[in-house]
């Protein structure tokens, strides 16, 4: 069983785990160009998305979950500076989809986190 077909009902662990997979191939081409610092750096916080929406999945409490939802915006930031430091860049790729995916996450996760707050 894949990823995908495993979680395919939370559409939040399908969109990171997606997201983190163009990131992985983004980071490949900026690393051909040898532009490391950049890669390793969006490597990182991009993968890591996914990694604590996961993560929050198994939280031991309602505030343990916002938590760890809380750490994915964080690294959500962190991506989408980089992102725009790429973007703003006339030397490297286009990253233009990136950041749209990312906004998509970024609008899911505030949501969930709100949602969670109230309830």
């Amino acid at each position: 069983m894949t990823f995908n077909e495993k979680y395919k009902d939370n559409a939040l662990l399908i969109k990171t785990f997606n997201f983190a997979l163009n990131i992985i191939d983004y980071t490949n081409e900026l690393q051909n160009q040898k532009k490391f610092v950049i890669a390793n750096q969006l490597l990182k916080s991009g993968t890591s998305i996914g990694a604590n929406s996961k993560e929050s999945q198994n939280a031991e409490s309602k505030a343990d979950f916002i938590h760890k939802l809380k750490i994915a915006i964080k690294e959500a930031d962190e991506t989408e500076y980089w992102l725009f430091l790429c973007d703003a860049h006339r030397e490297y790729p286009n990253c233009k989809s990136l950041l749209n995916d990312l906004s998509e996450i970024l609008k899911i996760l505030n949501k969930i986190i709100s949602t969670s707050k109230r309830n």
